[in-house]
Protein backbone atom coordinates (compact mmCIF):
# COMPACT_ATOMS: atom_id res chain seq x y z
CA UNK A 1 0.00 0.00 0.00
CA UNK A 2 0.77 3.47 -0.87
CA UNK A 3 -0.23 7.26 -0.90
CA UNK A 4 1.27 8.35 -4.22
CA UNK A 5 0.10 9.63 -7.29
CA UNK A 6 0.58 7.44 -10.52
CA UNK A 7 -0.44 8.16 -14.08
CA UNK A 8 -1.87 5.26 -15.28
CA UNK A 9 -4.16 4.32 -18.27
CA UNK A 10 -7.65 2.66 -17.85
CA UNK A 11 -9.76 0.98 -20.20
CA UNK A 12 -13.38 0.91 -20.80
CA UNK A 13 -16.45 -0.12 -22.79
CA UNK A 14 -18.43 1.14 -25.59
CA UNK A 15 -20.17 3.53 -22.80
CA UNK A 16 -16.94 4.28 -20.97
CA UNK A 17 -18.15 2.21 -18.24
CA UNK A 18 -15.71 -0.55 -16.23
CA UNK A 19 -17.38 -2.85 -13.85
CA UNK A 20 -20.90 -0.84 -14.14
CA UNK A 21 -19.42 2.41 -13.15
CA UNK A 22 -19.99 5.45 -15.48
CA UNK A 23 -16.84 7.34 -15.71
CA UNK A 24 -16.23 10.63 -17.54
CA UNK A 25 -13.27 12.97 -19.06
CA UNK A 26 -12.16 15.59 -15.97
CA UNK A 27 -14.19 13.96 -13.29
CA UNK A 28 -12.98 12.35 -10.39
CA UNK A 29 -14.26 8.72 -8.75
CA UNK A 30 -13.64 7.70 -5.09
CA UNK A 31 -13.82 4.17 -3.31
CA UNK A 32 -14.71 3.48 -0.16
CA UNK A 33 -13.63 0.30 1.49
CA UNK A 34 -10.81 -2.24 1.08
CA UNK A 35 -8.74 -1.60 -1.90
CA UNK A 36 -7.02 -4.54 -3.91
CA UNK A 37 -5.95 -5.32 -7.43
CA UNK A 38 -8.61 -7.61 -9.02
CA UNK A 39 -11.01 -7.61 -5.87
CA UNK A 40 -11.95 -3.70 -5.00
CA UNK A 41 -11.32 -0.21 -5.67
CA UNK A 42 -10.58 1.83 -9.25
CA UNK A 43 -8.34 0.02 -11.65
CA UNK A 44 -5.87 1.22 -14.25
CA UNK A 45 -2.65 -0.01 -15.88
CA UNK A 46 1.01 1.79 -15.24
CA UNK A 47 1.74 0.36 -18.70
CA UNK A 48 -0.64 1.48 -21.41
CA UNK A 49 -0.70 -1.61 -23.52
CA UNK A 50 -1.28 -3.80 -20.43
CA UNK A 51 -4.98 -2.60 -20.68
CA UNK A 52 -5.39 -4.50 -23.63
CA UNK A 53 -5.46 -7.30 -21.48
CA UNK A 54 -8.97 -6.37 -19.55
CA UNK A 55 -10.67 -4.48 -22.91
CA UNK A 56 -9.57 -5.51 -25.99
CA UNK A 57 -8.64 -2.27 -28.56
CA UNK A 58 -12.07 -2.94 -30.65
CA UNK A 59 -15.01 -1.80 -29.19
CA UNK A 60 -13.58 0.15 -26.38
CA UNK A 61 -12.93 3.44 -25.14
CA UNK A 62 -8.82 4.11 -23.34
CA UNK A 63 -7.96 7.42 -20.99
CA UNK A 64 -4.55 8.95 -19.33
CA UNK A 65 -5.99 9.05 -15.58
CA UNK A 66 -4.27 10.20 -12.37
CA UNK A 67 -4.54 7.50 -8.95
CA UNK A 68 -3.92 9.08 -5.77
CA UNK A 69 -5.15 8.00 -2.20
CA UNK A 70 -4.58 4.22 -0.67
CA UNK A 71 -2.93 2.25 -3.77
CA UNK A 72 -1.91 -1.08 -4.13
CA UNK A 73 -0.12 -2.70 -7.14
CA UNK A 74 -1.12 -6.16 -8.92
CA UNK A 75 2.02 -8.52 -8.51
CA UNK A 76 1.67 -10.10 -12.53
CA UNK A 77 1.24 -6.86 -14.76
CA UNK A 78 0.93 -2.87 -14.17
CA UNK A 79 -2.16 -3.40 -12.31
CA UNK A 80 -2.89 -0.62 -10.22
CA UNK A 81 -6.32 -0.31 -7.64
CA UNK A 82 -6.99 2.94 -6.12
CA UNK A 83 -9.20 5.01 -4.05
CA UNK A 84 -9.27 7.64 -5.97
CA UNK A 85 -9.46 8.02 -9.62
CA UNK A 86 -9.25 11.35 -12.16
CA UNK A 87 -9.77 10.92 -15.75
CA UNK A 88 -7.91 13.49 -17.22
CA UNK A 89 -8.35 12.99 -21.42
CA UNK A 90 -9.34 9.79 -23.70
CA UNK A 91 -6.87 8.29 -26.02
CA UNK A 92 -7.51 6.79 -28.83
CA UNK A 93 -5.68 3.88 -29.92
CA UNK A 94 -2.55 6.07 -31.52
CA UNK A 95 -1.76 7.85 -28.31
CA UNK A 96 -2.27 4.38 -26.06
CA UNK A 97 0.72 3.32 -28.31
CA UNK A 98 2.47 6.55 -28.08
CA UNK A 99 2.06 6.36 -24.27
CA UNK A 100 3.50 3.15 -24.76
CA UNK A 101 6.61 3.93 -26.44
CA UNK A 102 7.43 7.31 -23.95
CA UNK A 103 6.81 4.71 -20.89
CA UNK A 104 9.40 1.85 -22.42
CA UNK A 105 11.75 4.65 -23.01
CA UNK A 106 11.00 6.46 -19.55
CA UNK A 107 12.04 2.85 -18.09
CA UNK A 108 15.08 2.41 -19.95
CA UNK A 109 18.85 3.17 -19.27
CA UNK A 110 19.95 6.26 -20.97
CA UNK A 111 22.91 5.86 -23.62
CA UNK A 112 25.61 8.37 -25.37
CA UNK A 113 23.13 9.32 -28.60
CA UNK A 114 24.91 8.24 -31.64
CA UNK A 115 24.25 6.58 -34.73
CA UNK A 116 24.48 4.12 -35.50
CA UNK A 117 23.17 2.62 -31.89
CA UNK A 118 23.19 -0.84 -30.63
CA UNK A 119 21.98 -1.57 -27.12
CA UNK A 120 21.99 -5.39 -26.25
CA UNK A 121 20.93 -5.20 -22.77
CA UNK A 122 18.19 -5.39 -20.34
CA UNK A 123 16.50 -1.86 -19.79
CA UNK A 124 19.13 -0.45 -22.49
CA UNK A 125 18.62 2.02 -24.71
CA UNK A 126 19.57 3.00 -27.93
CA UNK A 127 19.21 6.25 -29.91
CA UNK A 128 20.34 7.47 -33.68
CA UNK A 129 19.26 10.53 -34.01
CA UNK A 130 21.68 11.69 -37.37
CA UNK A 131 20.16 11.30 -41.08
CA UNK A 132 20.25 7.67 -41.99
CA UNK A 133 20.95 6.25 -38.69
CA UNK A 134 19.73 3.08 -36.94
CA UNK A 135 19.09 2.17 -33.55
CA UNK A 136 18.29 -1.21 -32.47
CA UNK A 137 17.92 -2.47 -28.44
CA UNK A 138 17.19 -6.11 -28.33
CA UNK A 139 17.20 -6.86 -24.80
CA UNK A 140 14.20 -6.63 -22.41
CA UNK A 141 12.65 -3.90 -21.70
CA UNK A 142 14.91 -2.16 -24.62
CA UNK A 143 13.98 1.31 -26.19
CA UNK A 144 15.18 2.16 -29.62
CA UNK A 145 14.60 5.71 -31.16
CA UNK A 146 16.06 7.22 -34.57
CA UNK A 147 14.80 10.28 -35.15
CA UNK A 148 16.80 11.26 -38.58
CA UNK A 149 15.50 11.36 -41.92
CA UNK A 150 15.72 7.83 -43.33
CA UNK A 151 16.80 6.22 -39.90
CA UNK A 152 15.50 2.54 -38.28
CA UNK A 153 14.53 2.13 -35.40
CA UNK A 154 14.08 -1.99 -33.90
CA UNK A 155 13.51 -3.26 -30.08
CA UNK A 156 12.67 -7.16 -30.46
CA UNK A 157 13.16 -7.70 -26.58
CA UNK A 158 10.53 -8.16 -24.24
CA UNK A 159 8.34 -4.71 -22.98
CA UNK A 160 10.55 -3.35 -25.77
CA UNK A 161 9.64 0.14 -27.62
CA UNK A 162 10.86 1.61 -31.13
CA UNK A 163 10.19 5.46 -32.24
CA UNK A 164 11.46 6.02 -35.67
CA UNK A 165 9.90 9.81 -36.28
CA UNK A 166 11.88 11.11 -38.92
CA UNK A 167 10.74 11.13 -42.68
CA UNK A 168 11.36 7.84 -44.30
CA UNK A 169 12.03 5.75 -40.90
CA UNK A 170 10.92 2.51 -39.94
CA UNK A 171 10.27 1.33 -36.12
CA UNK A 172 9.46 -2.78 -35.76
CA UNK A 173 9.34 -4.17 -32.40
CA UNK A 174 8.62 -7.83 -32.01
CA UNK A 175 8.96 -8.80 -28.85
CA UNK A 176 6.14 -8.96 -25.93
CA UNK A 177 3.97 -6.25 -25.26
CA UNK A 178 6.30 -4.23 -27.34
CA UNK A 179 5.54 -0.74 -29.34
CA UNK A 180 6.37 0.99 -32.58
CA UNK A 181 6.01 4.22 -33.47
CA UNK A 182 6.49 6.16 -36.99
CA UNK A 183 5.64 9.80 -37.06
CA UNK A 184 7.58 10.88 -39.64
CA UNK A 185 6.16 10.72 -43.74
CA UNK A 186 6.28 7.34 -45.33
CA UNK A 187 7.10 6.01 -42.28
CA UNK A 188 6.47 2.16 -40.95
CA UNK A 189 5.78 0.60 -37.66
CA UNK A 190 5.53 -2.98 -37.10
CA UNK A 191 4.82 -4.48 -33.67
CA UNK A 192 4.48 -8.30 -34.29
CA UNK A 193 4.89 -9.59 -30.54
CA UNK A 194 2.01 -10.51 -27.89
CA UNK A 195 -0.12 -7.38 -27.08
CA UNK A 196 2.24 -5.04 -29.01
CA UNK A 197 0.57 -1.62 -30.83
CA UNK A 198 2.04 0.02 -34.14
CA UNK A 199 1.61 3.07 -34.89
CA UNK A 200 2.38 5.52 -37.95
CA UNK A 201 1.25 9.02 -38.33
CA UNK A 202 3.01 10.29 -41.26
CA UNK A 203 2.14 10.25 -44.76
CA UNK A 204 1.59 7.32 -46.63
CA UNK A 205 2.80 5.45 -43.40
CA UNK A 206 2.08 1.71 -42.56
CA UNK A 207 0.95 0.37 -38.69
CA UNK A 208 1.28 -3.67 -38.81
CA UNK A 209 0.23 -5.19 -35.52
CA UNK A 210 0.03 -9.07 -35.72
CA UNK A 211 0.23 -10.27 -32.54
CA UNK A 212 -2.57 -11.11 -29.97
CA UNK A 213 -4.46 -8.47 -28.72
CA UNK A 214 -2.01 -5.63 -31.04
CA UNK A 215 -3.17 -2.89 -32.21
CA UNK A 216 -2.68 -0.54 -35.71
CA UNK A 217 -2.73 3.03 -36.42
CA UNK A 218 -2.38 4.99 -39.54
CA UNK A 219 -3.51 8.24 -39.00
CA UNK A 220 -1.76 9.92 -41.65
CA UNK A 221 -2.71 10.36 -46.01
CA UNK A 222 -2.29 7.00 -47.78
CA UNK A 223 -1.28 5.43 -44.59
CA UNK A 224 -2.20 1.57 -43.80
CA UNK A 225 -3.08 -0.30 -40.73
CA UNK A 226 -3.64 -4.06 -40.31
CA UNK A 227 -3.77 -6.33 -37.19
CA UNK A 228 -3.78 -9.93 -37.34
CA UNK A 229 -3.68 -11.19 -33.90
CA UNK A 230 -6.99 -11.91 -31.85
CA UNK A 231 -8.65 -9.21 -30.52
CA UNK A 232 -6.63 -6.65 -32.83
CA UNK A 233 -7.71 -3.18 -34.37
CA UNK A 234 -6.90 -1.31 -37.05
CA UNK A 235 -7.57 2.44 -37.58
CA UNK A 236 -6.59 4.31 -40.86
CA UNK A 237 -7.70 8.02 -40.81
CA UNK A 238 -6.08 9.20 -43.22
CA UNK A 239 -7.30 9.91 -46.87
CA UNK A 240 -7.07 6.85 -48.92
CA UNK A 241 -5.89 4.71 -45.85
CA UNK A 242 -7.03 1.08 -45.69
CA UNK A 243 -7.43 -0.57 -42.44
CA UNK A 244 -7.46 -4.70 -42.16
CA UNK A 245 -8.46 -6.56 -38.86
CA UNK A 246 -8.65 -10.50 -39.66
CA UNK A 247 -8.08 -11.48 -35.98
CA UNK A 248 -10.92 -12.94 -33.71
CA UNK A 249 -13.00 -9.87 -32.46
CA UNK A 250 -11.14 -7.41 -34.47
CA UNK A 251 -12.11 -4.10 -35.78
CA UNK A 252 -10.97 -2.29 -38.23
CA UNK A 253 -11.79 1.66 -38.81
CA UNK A 254 -10.76 4.28 -42.16
CA UNK A 255 -12.45 7.58 -41.89
CA UNK A 256 -10.67 8.99 -44.32
CA UNK A 257 -11.91 9.45 -47.79
CA UNK A 258 -11.87 6.65 -50.42
CA UNK A 259 -10.25 4.07 -47.43
CA UNK A 260 -11.24 0.29 -47.09
CA UNK A 261 -12.04 -1.14 -44.05
CA UNK A 262 -11.92 -5.09 -43.79
CA UNK A 263 -12.24 -7.06 -40.54
CA UNK A 264 -12.25 -11.09 -41.90
CA UNK A 265 -12.04 -12.49 -37.92
CA UNK A 266 -15.09 -13.86 -35.94
CA UNK A 267 -17.36 -11.16 -34.34
CA UNK A 268 -15.14 -8.67 -36.47
CA UNK A 269 -16.36 -5.23 -37.53
CA UNK A 270 -15.07 -2.77 -39.90
CA UNK A 271 -16.02 0.91 -40.62
CA UNK A 272 -15.28 3.17 -43.25
CA UNK A 273 -16.62 6.60 -42.74
CA UNK A 274 -14.94 8.76 -45.93
CA UNK A 275 -16.25 9.27 -49.56
CA UNK A 276 -16.38 6.41 -51.70
CA UNK A 277 -14.88 3.64 -48.81
CA UNK A 278 -15.29 -0.04 -48.78
CA UNK A 279 -16.34 -1.92 -45.44
CA UNK A 280 -16.10 -5.75 -45.05
CA UNK A 281 -16.84 -7.71 -42.14
CA UNK A 282 -16.31 -11.48 -43.08
CA UNK A 283 -16.60 -13.52 -39.94
CA UNK A 284 -19.80 -14.72 -38.05
CA UNK A 285 -22.10 -11.94 -36.27
CA UNK A 286 -19.28 -8.93 -37.39
CA UNK A 287 -20.51 -5.74 -38.56
CA UNK A 288 -19.53 -3.30 -41.79
CA UNK A 289 -20.04 0.59 -42.30
CA UNK A 290 -19.39 2.73 -44.88
CA UNK A 291 -21.14 6.25 -44.46
CA UNK A 292 -19.67 8.22 -46.72
CA UNK A 293 -20.67 8.87 -50.25
CA UNK A 294 -20.27 5.77 -52.79
CA UNK A 295 -19.34 3.66 -49.98
CA UNK A 296 -20.00 -0.10 -50.12
CA UNK A 297 -20.53 -2.05 -46.88
CA UNK A 298 -20.32 -6.24 -46.75
CA UNK A 299 -21.31 -8.57 -44.01
CA UNK A 300 -20.83 -11.98 -45.61
CA UNK A 301 -21.07 -13.94 -41.98
CA UNK A 302 -23.84 -15.41 -40.07
CA UNK A 303 -26.03 -12.33 -38.14
CA UNK A 304 -23.60 -10.38 -39.74
CA UNK A 305 -24.92 -6.72 -40.41
CA UNK A 306 -24.15 -3.62 -43.60
CA UNK A 307 -25.10 -0.44 -43.92
CA UNK A 308 -24.13 1.70 -46.06
CA UNK A 309 -25.61 5.25 -44.87
CA UNK A 310 -23.93 7.97 -47.61
CA UNK A 311 -25.77 8.72 -51.17
CA UNK A 312 -24.95 5.88 -53.65
CA UNK A 313 -23.82 3.63 -51.21
CA UNK A 314 -24.30 -0.31 -51.49
CA UNK A 315 -24.62 -2.43 -48.32
CA UNK A 316 -24.67 -6.80 -48.97
CA UNK A 317 -25.65 -9.12 -46.68
CA UNK A 318 -24.47 -12.78 -47.62
CA UNK A 319 -24.47 -14.16 -44.46
CA UNK A 320 -27.32 -16.68 -42.65
CA UNK A 321 -29.80 -13.96 -41.00
CA UNK A 322 -27.50 -11.21 -42.17
CA UNK A 323 -29.16 -7.64 -42.47
CA UNK A 324 -28.32 -5.16 -45.21
CA UNK A 325 -29.15 -1.19 -44.66
CA UNK A 326 -28.88 1.72 -47.26
CA UNK A 327 -30.03 4.66 -45.87
CA UNK A 328 -28.10 7.07 -48.49
CA UNK A 329 -30.18 8.60 -51.47
CA UNK A 330 -30.25 6.38 -54.18
CA UNK A 331 -28.30 3.72 -51.94
CA UNK A 332 -28.79 0.04 -53.05
CA UNK A 333 -29.58 -2.50 -49.96
CA UNK A 334 -28.93 -6.59 -50.84
CA UNK A 335 -29.72 -9.90 -48.54
CA UNK A 336 -28.50 -12.49 -49.80
CA UNK A 337 -28.01 -15.19 -47.55
CA UNK A 338 -30.67 -17.47 -45.96
CA UNK A 339 -33.02 -15.95 -43.89
CA UNK A 340 -31.76 -12.40 -44.17
CA UNK A 341 -33.37 -8.67 -44.84
CA UNK A 342 -32.57 -5.91 -47.38
CA UNK A 343 -33.62 -2.55 -46.60
CA UNK A 344 -33.52 0.84 -48.47
CA UNK A 345 -34.41 3.71 -46.87
CA UNK A 346 -33.07 6.43 -48.66
CA UNK A 347 -34.34 8.71 -51.49
CA UNK A 348 -34.88 6.56 -54.82
CA UNK A 349 -33.29 3.39 -52.79
CA UNK A 350 -33.60 -0.53 -53.88
CA UNK A 351 -33.33 -3.74 -52.32
CA UNK A 352 -32.86 -6.86 -53.57
CA UNK A 353 -32.79 -10.39 -51.98
CA UNK A 354 -33.11 -14.46 -52.32
CA UNK A 355 -36.01 -16.69 -51.61
CA UNK A 356 -37.22 -16.40 -47.90
CA UNK A 357 -35.24 -12.62 -47.48
CA UNK A 358 -37.44 -9.45 -46.28
CA UNK A 359 -37.18 -6.56 -48.16
CA UNK A 360 -38.20 -2.96 -46.59
CA UNK A 361 -38.49 -0.11 -49.08
CA UNK A 362 -39.32 3.71 -48.63
CA UNK A 363 -40.67 6.19 -51.21
CA UNK A 364 -39.71 9.86 -50.15
CA UNK A 365 -41.18 13.60 -51.56
CA UNK A 366 -38.30 14.28 -54.17
CA UNK A 367 -38.45 17.78 -52.52
CA UNK A 368 -38.75 17.28 -48.75
CA UNK A 369 -37.46 14.44 -48.11
CA UNK A 370 -40.56 13.40 -46.20
CA UNK A 371 -41.58 9.84 -46.24
CA UNK A 372 -44.82 9.22 -48.09
CA UNK A 373 -45.12 5.18 -48.25
CA UNK A 374 -43.32 2.59 -46.58
CA UNK A 375 -43.01 -1.17 -47.88
CA UNK A 376 -42.23 -5.11 -46.73
CA UNK A 377 -42.54 -8.26 -48.47
CA UNK A 378 -40.96 -11.09 -48.36
CA UNK A 379 -39.02 -12.27 -51.83
CA UNK A 380 -40.75 -15.29 -53.09
CA UNK A 381 -44.19 -14.17 -52.02
CA UNK A 382 -47.08 -12.43 -53.83
CA UNK A 383 -45.09 -11.99 -57.04
CA UNK A 384 -41.79 -10.53 -55.60
CA UNK A 385 -39.21 -12.24 -57.47
CA UNK A 386 -35.78 -13.06 -56.00
CA UNK A 387 -32.72 -11.18 -57.54
CA UNK A 388 -34.78 -8.34 -58.74
CA UNK A 389 -33.74 -5.09 -57.60
CA UNK A 390 -36.84 -3.36 -56.24
CA UNK A 391 -38.14 0.31 -55.62
CA UNK A 392 -40.82 2.03 -54.36
CA UNK A 393 -43.28 4.16 -56.86
CA UNK A 394 -44.93 7.20 -55.90
CA UNK A 395 -48.06 5.07 -54.59
CA UNK A 396 -46.19 3.00 -52.58
CA UNK A 397 -45.99 0.13 -54.89
CA UNK A 398 -42.98 -2.12 -55.34
CA UNK A 399 -41.45 -1.91 -58.64
CA UNK A 400 -38.48 -3.48 -60.65
CA UNK A 401 -35.71 -1.43 -60.89
CA UNK A 402 -34.29 -0.12 -63.91
CA UNK A 403 -30.53 1.83 -64.33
Amino acid sequence: MSNETITSYKGFDKDMKCRGMQYAVGETFTHAGEVSPCNSGLHACEYPLDVFSYYPPSGSLFAEVRQNGTIAKHSSDSKVASSSLFVRVELSLAGIIKAAVDYTFRKALPIDPKSPASATGNQGAASATGIRGAASATGNQGAASATGNQGAASATGYQGAASATGNYGAASATGIRGAASATGNQGAASASGDYGAASATGIRGAASATGNQGAASASGDYGAASATGNYGAASATGNQGAASATGYQGAASATGDQGAASATGYQGAASATGIRGAASATGNQGAASASGDYGAASATGIRGAASASGDYGAASATGIRGAASATGDQGAASATGDQGAAMASGYGGRAMGVKGNALFLVYRDPKTGDIKHAWSGVVGKKGVKADTWYTLNSRGTPKVWKP
